[in-house]
């Protein structure tokens, strides 16, 4: 299947608001960079925030538990991330793809879509739950080893929850695509990571269990799918008419997407999971809560990529259906650039420093050092290439996406089951930093031969060069003044950011900086609206 498929019945999407006129090609990507530029502000400031807020999660089970009730507890995560991944079969995406390209309100047919994307997931949902409250006693001491006596109690709720944070998922997605990203920034970003720790934390301050600690981990799902229901109500006219029975071809279109999707979405969203898991039963819950915790700096590393996608993906399946794909891989350049000055920098430091991030979970974690260092080398592969993954997905090649999943889950496992029992964290790194880059850079070719336009430029290749030098540097004075600890990270932090001081007195710095500004403040909007996406590139 195709971007620029469309089903029958299907009119021209509410976000089109004008009849496309001849223009020239370039001025069209000017006007859609500007377009993700404002998004991606957005997001990156509702990730940062997210991040943050993870940290602090992460800090409060760490410090709360121990490494082995850590452990059970970032298994007892894993499972319903795990579970919630399976269950939304791809619909999540699939609504990120379908409700760009159809219209809004009580007269149009994006309501239609919801009933298609909700009613297989949930019912997935509610069978897994049952399932899996029924097997809790034999699972819980595999999966939540060093739970104690009540492990199948907590597995019992965490099962659960699961059609909640499924229904959560969904109606997630599509407030993105209803909603300005605002409102998706306040939900994913905001309620989720700032209730948490406070739950979290407010159990563990109380003397409460993992039980109790769980708990307070999932009410924030609870209370942000109540939001999200409210807020895309009103643009998909729910309760002012809108039709919300589905014609076949309905059907027919989102599966074909989403069932592909469905596969990759739950190795996506596990994939550091399977380590958890793996690391748990093959090496112990020690080993478990140690590879979590720095799967917590890994994955809080890369919430800027996260913002800058779920920012774009809406523009991308509007573009890519439209056949504009110079446009889409003007826009992707764009974010790669930024992804990648804002993401390396993180992840440089991670590897060089990572004693010191460690320490502040705890003494015991330190043990986590070298998966810590594997791991975030991998990750300069996995930002570096940008967002391809996003590219096929909103392009509508969820099948080239799932091979590229396929097989990075098929080195992470392999190597997982050979090393994680002669080497417990460490092996668990190795192997998932190996299925990063299979997966990465299968995805970057795929996409480069789907949008057949340069995924990278010059000014990519420049950001990536500058940012390795600048960093290490910094990272060099750091260790060569107080070594690998906190006071070595300190000297570094202050030597970078007396280097961005710097660099803002050079003037094409300034200059660069004043450009994105306008176009995040939309100071060009009026030549934008002047100059519509044309039809002539279609199909480029």
């Amino acid at each position: 299947m195709t971007a620029t498929t469309r089903p029958p019945d299907s009119p021209v999407p509410a976000h089109d608001t004008t009849v496309p006129v001849a223009a020239p090609a370039a001025g069209a990507g000017a006007a859609e960079t500007r377009r993700s530029a404002r998004s991606g502000v957005a997001g990156l400031l509702g990730a940062a925030t997210s991040g943050l807020f993870g940290f602090v999660l992460a800090v409060v089970i760490t410090r709360g538990y121990g490494t082995t009730g850590a452990g059970a507890f970032f298994a007892a995560i894993g499972v319903v991330t795990v579970a919630t991944a399976v269950c939304t079969l791809g619909a999540e995406t699939g609504l990120m793809w379908a409700l760009p390209r159809r219209r809004l309100g009580a007269r149009g047919d994006a309501a239609r879509v919801l009933p298609v994307a909700l009613i297989p997931p949930l019912l997935a949902a509610f069978l897994v739950a049952g399932a899996g409250a029924l097997a809790a006693d034999a699972l819980a001491p595999r999966l939540l080893r060093g739970s104690g006596e009540g492990g199948d109690t907590l597995l019992t709720v965490t099962f659960a929850a699961v059609p909640v944070v499924v229904a959560m998922t969904l109606l997630l997605a599509a407030l993105r695509c209803v909603r300005p990203i605002r409102a998706y920034v306040g939900v994913q970003f905001l309620l989720l990571p700032v209730a948490r720790p406070v739950l979290v934390g407010a159990a563990a301050l109380a003397g409460g269990g993992l039980l109790a600690g769980m708990t307070g981990w999932l009410v924030p799902a609870a209370l942000a799918l109540l939001a999200c229901l409210t807020l895309v109500a009103g643009p998909l006219g729910l309760g002012r008419g809108a039709a919300l029975r589905p014609s076949r071809t309905d059907w027919s279109t989102f599966w074909r997407f989403a069932l592909p999707r469905a596969a990759s979405a739950a190795i996506d969203a596990g994939s550091m999971w399977v380590g958890v898991l793996l690391t748990s039963v093959l090496a112990g819950p020690a080993d478990a809560g140690v590879f979590g915790a720095v799967g917590r700096y890994v994955l809080a590393g890369q919430l800027a990529m996260q913002g800058l996608r779920v920012a774009v993906s809406p523009q991308l399946s509007r573009l890519l259906g439209q056949g504009e794909r110079a446009a889409a891989a003007a826009v992707h350049r764009q974010l790669t650039t930024w992804g990648l000055v804002l993401s390396w920098p993180v992840y440089l430091l991670l590897a060089v420093f990572a004693l010191a991030f460690l320490q502040l979970f705890g003494p015991e974690f330190t043990a986590g050092v070298p998966a810590m260092t594997v791991l975030a080398l991998a990750m300069l592969v996995n930002t570096g290439v940008g967002n391809v993954q996003s590219l096929l997905l909103m392009g509508g090649r969820s099948g080239l996406h799932l091979v590229a999943t396929l097989a990075g889950l098929t080195v992470t496992v392999s190597l997982g089951l050979w090393l994680i029992p002669g080497h417990g964290a460490t092996g668990a790194a190795l192997a998932w930093a190996a299925g990063i880059a299979t997966e990465n850079l299968t995805a970057a070719a795929f996409a480069r031969s789907v949008v057949r336009e340069p995924l990278f430029d010059a000014a990519t290749l420049r950001a990536a060069a500058a940012t390795v030098a600048g960093v290490g540097l910094a990272a060099g004075a750091g260790v060569l003044a107080g070594g690998r600890g906190l006071p070595g990270l300190v000297v570094a932090l202050v030597v970078l950011l007396a280097g961005c001081v710097g660099l803002l007195t050079l003037p094409r710095v300034r200059a660069g900086i004043r450009v994105t500004m306008r176009q995040i403040r939309g100071r060009d909007g009026a030549a934008a609206a002047a100059n519509p996406a044309p039809a002539s590139t279609r199909g480029r």
